[in-house]
């Protein structure tokens, strides 16, 4: 299985007034296209920073992040920004949806900076939507949802531009456990069905479950043998 991601020797380090912090020194990574793996830590142990340099919101100082074989670390910003609207759907904790908005009308957000006319926009919503089981819903407002539909929504956003990557940042913090299996379940079948290579910060051991492997990350390494599930 070819790697979708390669980081080698990766550093990061954020400046603070005169102080120099370092989040990441020599961190080494390969991600599998169609991997699913769970990155879990305590806080401040650099998960969300990891995210950010997948998602190339954020740049490495030093050493090597590589997308099917390309640099990402020598791409201009203009360039990353159009790499990113091609290759990655974040999703997060908070839904971010525009409460004004429909949930075609928030799906179809990312489409508004593609070439597709409006005819190709309505179709790639409505297979959004309907792989995520929300297809009757799609004039509601999110007023008009639970936040597991919500969620919902902002993983058919995510997807609605076929991205290679799915970045997840405790995508069911706010959620109770029933409708968390739900949205996790959603997840492993963008997966196992449709390839979805994704990547889940979490702090909660059940959902990190549902992934194929678990890393754990601590203080900017990853530390004791990553767990393989079933």
């Amino acid at each position: 299985m070819s790697a979708l991601f390669q980081l080698q020797n990766v550093g990061k380090t954020y400046q603070r007034g005169k102080e120099s912090v370092r989040i990441f020194a020599q961190l080494d990574l390969a991600i599998p296209e169609g991997d699913f793996v769970a990155i879990m830590g305590p806080s401040g142990s650099g998960k969300s920073t990891l995210l950010n340099l997948l998602g190339g919101i954020d740049r490495v100082s030093s050493g090597s992040l590589r997308f099917r074989e390309e640099p990402l670390d020598t791409y201009s910003e203009s360039r990353m920004t159009q790499w990113r609207a091609a290759n990655v759907g974040f999703i997060f904790q908070s839904y971010n949806l525009m409460p004004m908005l429909s949930a075609a009308q928030n799906v179809e957000l990312p489409l508004l900076l593609t070439g597709l006319n409006r005819r190709q926009r309505e179709q790639n919503v409505k297979i959004a939507l309907d792989v995520v089981g929300l297809g009757e819903r799609a004039r509601h407002y999110p007023r008009e949802m639970s936040g597991g539909q919500q969620q919902r929504v902002a993983i058919a956003r995510a997807l609605v531009a076929d991205p290679a990557l799915l970045l997840c940042d405790e995508p069911t913090g706010d959620l109770d456990r029933q409708t968390a299996d739900e949205i996790l379940g959603v997840l492993r079948l963008l997966n196992r069905e449709h390839g979805k290579t994704i990547v889940m910060v979490t702090h909660d051991p059940a959902a990190a479950a549902y992934a194929k492997r678990t890393l754990h990350l601590d203080k900017g390494v990853f530390v004791q043998r990553e767990a393989e599930h079933v």
